[in-house]
Order: structure tokens, then sequence, then C-alpha cells
């Protein structure tokens, strides 16, 4: 994909070196943004391979609005960040679906858990013209409850004709390792939202603030861009209801990438 090796190289040239708390080190450019039509084929690099399988796994982890490794996640990417039994605090998924919002009583004070995603697919089914199909992942009153803030932390859907778009704001990017993941990750959601909506996929937007290559992923990433491009595969969901979705019902074809690239995790 392009719109990726572009960023890649936007990097290469003009980062600037960067310290980080990993200690690693970084190259590092803010503000980038970019956009890719869905109408193309579904944006999966083929300049290296992504293991589309972790990918699927992870957002339907994230849309149960789980909070622990061990229930249904299936992949060890969460691993580093996770204590001995598996939890991992309410990240991402916790605040799609179950966003605390505390409602004072007479005697007491309850929990009442808000889901942002139902709250947008209700929205665009019913007021498809709303500027406000946000869905959020930045609590601040929750972020020492995480074992990792959220760096893909908001993003806003747009309709558009018979056509719906999905913006992304990403605080911090790790172009090496998790950005080929969230462009996947993320066009994924937008395709089962769309479907859901009787809506058909449109453009996946973007835009990151600190987009990063550490030091230790520059010579693989060199490698990267001497590869050819090939032709982007496509992908299948079943039709069925947004919560009825599993991982079977989600097929890939025509990938047909270059080899995996190992990158080192600064954790």
């Amino acid at each position: 994909m392009k719109q990726y090796l572009d960023l890649v190289q936007t990097i290469l040239n003009e980062g600037i070196e960067k310290t980080d708390r990993t200690g690693t080190g970084t190259l590092s450019i803010f503000g980038y943004q970019y956009r890719v039509n869905l109408h193309d084929g579904f944006p999966l690099l083929t300049t290296k391979k992504v293991v589309i399988n972790s990918v699927i796994n992870e957002l339907l982890w994230f849309l149960s609005g789980s909070t622990n490794i061990n229930d249904g996640l299936h992949s060890k990417i969460w691993d580093p960040w996770a204590d001995a039994d598996g939890n991992v605090g309410p990240i991402y998924g916790y605040q799609w679906r179950k966003w605390e919002q505390v409602q004072a009583g007479q005697t007491d004070h309850r929990i009442h858990h808000i889901d942002q995603i139902q709250t947008v697919i209700d929205t665009i089914k019913t007021n498809p013209q709303s500027r406000r199909l946000i869905v959020s992942a930045w609590n601040v009153s929750d972020l020492d409850r995480m074992a990792l803030p959220p760096c893909h932390l908001l993003f806003q859907f747009y309709v558009r004709g018979d056509y719906l778009d999905c913006q992304l704001y990403q605080r911090s990017a790790d172009v090496a390792i998790g950005v080929p993941f969230n462009i996947a990750s993320y066009s994924l959601l937008l395709s089962m939202v769309a479907q859901e909506c009787n809506r058909l996929p449109g453009h996946f937007i973007h835009t990151i603030g600190d987009a990063h290559i550490y030091t230790d992923h520059i010579n693989g990433l060199r490698e990267q861009l001497t590869r050819p491009i090939q032709t982007l595969p496509t992908i299948r969901i079943a039709n069925k209801p947004f919560d009825s979705i599993v991982a079977d019902d989600i097929v890939v074809d025509n990938y047909h990438p270059a080899p995996f690239i190992r990158f080192p995790i600064s954790v």
C-alpha cells in the first residue's frame, strides 16, 4: 500500500531523533494524514505479511468489551502488558462498549455503562447526517487503570451517500509494528459497521500525532521499501448481525504478501 510506504519514507527522510519511554530511541514526525479507499481493495500490506488472524481476533476481542487476554483473544500481542492473571484494565474495548458513567441516587451511586459502538450504529441508521458519530477510548478518569493508555484513541464515522467513511485519530503510532495492524483493524471495523448499517465501506482516513520508527526497526523498513507492491486482497464478512460475527465469518481472499519481517517490540 503506497500510502503506508510514503509515511515510512517521510519519517526516514524528515524524522527527528527523539528519546522515548522504552529507552530504544525513535525517528519521529508529528501530524500526518493519509486516506485509503476501500473500493480499491482491503488495505492489508503486501510488502510484508500481516497476520490477519491476529487482527481479526484482536478486533473481535475489543468489540466484546473484555479486559482479560484469556477471554477469547486467541493471540499473544497483548501478553507484554497483561498481569499474571491476564488483566489489562479498562482499555479500548471496555471504553467502546462499557464506558462507565456514575449515576447519583438518593442513597448511593450506581455505575451505568454506555455502549458507544451500539450508539453510533443506531445513530447512523436513524440520523445519518449527524456529526456526532464518534467513539472515544480516551477516558481520562481510567487512564491510570489501563495497562497501556490508548494510542488509537478516537474515531469518527461519516455517511457519504451510500458510503460510510471512518477517520481515526492516533496520538502515537509505532509505524513498523502497530500501524499495519491499525490500518487493517479499522478498515475491518468500518466494513462491519457499514454492512450493519446497509452502507458500503468508503474511505479510511488515518490521522497520526507522533508517528515514529524505533531505531531497531529502520533496517527492516528499508528492506520493505525495496519490495514491489502487490494487488490488494479482498474481504468477505458473513451477512450476520454485527454482534453475532465471529472470526470464521471473516475471510480474506487473494492475499499474497512478501515474507514476514520480524521487528523487536519495545515495551
